[in-house]
């Protein structure tokens, strides 16, 4: 259950991005080759794993930020409804998570550049703050509208501070260890995803909804305390050879990503023709622009860096809609209260962590490729097997173990992918293959999300209404939603979790060396 890590759960080094941005080309003078090693990783390398002296401070910085973010996930999603419902705004309802996934969209291009400008340390801090800031005013908005600006800054704060947490590990840790470091950021999820819904639901019953967000506000304190004082002393300064010049130009692209995303969330909602119109502008704004934002030959799936960023995406998609939805298939087609259809996500934590764990052994490093292959088919099997619990003949508790075993398989693949960005990156680059790294697993989860849901509404399914539902105390829902809407969103999910088996292969760079990937995307 990772938003983005599939949601806590980037894009070019200093080439203006219309020339095409990868981790794999030079300046004017022509491309350069895939640098596995850069001059990031320290001379004398220290003995010991990531809890070692060396690094024990800096890794314990960055779990409990990842924990920051992981908790909030879970806890805003519980606290959501009783907010729409106090503020009148269950019309918005779905803004509040869009808004989230699009302005992080910006955040994690503007920490891209900003990373390889001056390196990790301020990208963390003003990711925080704004997190932080946008924590404090959802917790105190009196309408809707300003609790969606909160859930917008949140959004901006988060992509601000992954990106420049991947930055983190590409240059204080060396490579045997950024498997475990990744590791660790997936381990951060486990207990989020099992106490954070329990944890916020207490809350929300006996203290109000807003104590969720403004609880959380409090404790960013911790994470500040423990990563900045070692995050200084390990990657305080810019990356070696990076360019201290601003790209404007791609700025302003990522702002165009971001209007456009909203703009397909938006129309993606309403079923009428007139909803034609902002589905229309925001296909124009964000095709073109994330074209020229991701590195080129991501959309052709070329091989290298452009497939394994491509990966990343696409596995998300599958992923994170076949577990969307299936709480609301429990609760209306097999008379689930929401508590238990909840239980169901409990073990993809756990099982998610392990995954992550498993290829980060040092037995593992020769056979990253074919830990992603096994990844992508154990994320196929699971995403198409969870909706056989429609038939009344499967065990409601069918899909605890196929979401196991997606979430085995996503673990392997997430964490492996951010390895290999990294390794295929210099460290100048580093943030910019970062960013393009998150930009697509966002830009493909709300791109997925919003044709999914429009699938669903238009045959049966209401998920506002059902969203409205999540507030009452009955202990199940009474809805007209049909199987036949769920069996279209699984069909969308398994097409793209096959995609991803096409995808996995195709990571190995086989081109002669100096090719590039210079190019129409």
């Amino acid at each position: 259950m990772k938003p983005t890590e599939t949601a806590a759960r980037g894009a070019d080094p200093e080439e203006p991005a219309g020339e095409g941005t990868t981790s794999e080309r030079g300046g004017p003078g022509g491309p350069t080759a895939p640098a596995p090693d850069g001059p990031a990783d320290p001379p004398a390398e220290p003995a010991g794993g990531v809890l070692s002296a060396p690094y024990r401070a800096l890794t314990l910085g960055c779990v409990a930020t990842v924990l920051l973010i992981a908790f909030e996930a879970m806890a805003v999603g519980t606290a959501m409804p009783a907010a729409a419902d106090a503020l009148d705004g269950v019309s918005l309802y779905a803004f509040a998570f869009s808004a989230f996934f699009t302005t992080s969209l910006l955040g994690m291009s503007v920490s891209g550049q900003w990373c390889d400008r001056s390196g990790p340390l301020a990208p963390v801090l003003a990711g925080i703050g704004t997190f932080a800031l946008g924590l404090l005013l959802s917790g105190v908005a009196q309408s809707m509208w300003v609790f969606v600006a909160g859930r917008a800054l949140q959004g901006a704060g988060g992509g601000l501070v992954i990106v420049a947490l991947y930055v983190t590990v590409r240059l204080a840790f060396p490579e045997r260890l950024r498997p475990a470091a990744l590791a660790a950021f997936s381990a951060s999820w486990v207990v989020p995803s099992m106490v954070g819904p329990v944890i916020a639901g207490t809350i929300t019953e006996q203290l109000g909804w807003r104590w969720v967000f403004l609880g959380i506000t409090v404790l960013v304190v911790l994470p500040l305390v423990a990563l900045v004082p070692a995050l200084r002393r390990a990657a305080s300064g810019p990356p070696e050879g990076a360019s201290r010049t601003l790209d404007r130009r791609r700025l302003k692209l990522a702002g165009a990503v971001a209007v456009g995303a909203g703009l397909l969330q938006y129309g993606g909602q309403e079923l009428r023709w007139v909803s034609l119109l902002p589905v229309a502008v925001g296909l124009a704004l964000l095709a073109p622009s994330a074209a020229r934002l991701l590195p080129a030959g991501t959309f052709r799936l070329r091989r290298g860096l452009p497939s394994v960023i491509a990966l990343r995406g696409v596995m998300s998609a599958a992923y994170l809609s076949t577990q969307t939805f299936l709480p609301l298939l429990l609760v209306t087609q097999r008379d689930l209260s929401y508590t238990q259809a909840g239980l169901s996500l409990a073990a993809s934590g756990a099982t998610w962590a392990a995954g992550s764990w498993t290829q980060s052994r040092a037995w593992a490093e020769p056979h990253r490729f074919r830990l992603v292959r096994g990844g992508t088919v154990a994320v196929t099997v699971g995403v198409g097997t969870t909706p056989l619990v429609l038939l009344d003949a499967a065990p409601v508790w069918l899909p605890v173990l196929t979401l196991a075993v997606g979430a085995f398989g996503m673990g392997l693949v997430v964490s492996t992918v951010g390895v290999l960005v990294l390794r295929f990156s210099t460290p100048k680059e580093a943030g910019g293959n970062v960013a393009s790294l998150q930009l697509c697993d966002s830009l493909a989860n709300v791109v997925m999300l919003t044709s999914v849901g429009s699938l669903f509404a238009a045959l049966g399914g209401d998920a506002t209404a059902a969203a409205g539902h999540a507030s009452e105390s009955s202990t199940t829902v009474d809805t007209a939603v049909g199987p036949g809407a769920f069996v279209a969103v699984y069909a969308a999910a398994f097409t793209m979790a096959l995609l991803s088996i096409v995808v996995g292969g195709r990571l190995r760079e086989h081109e002669p060396a100096g090719a590039g990937f210079r190019g129409a995307t």
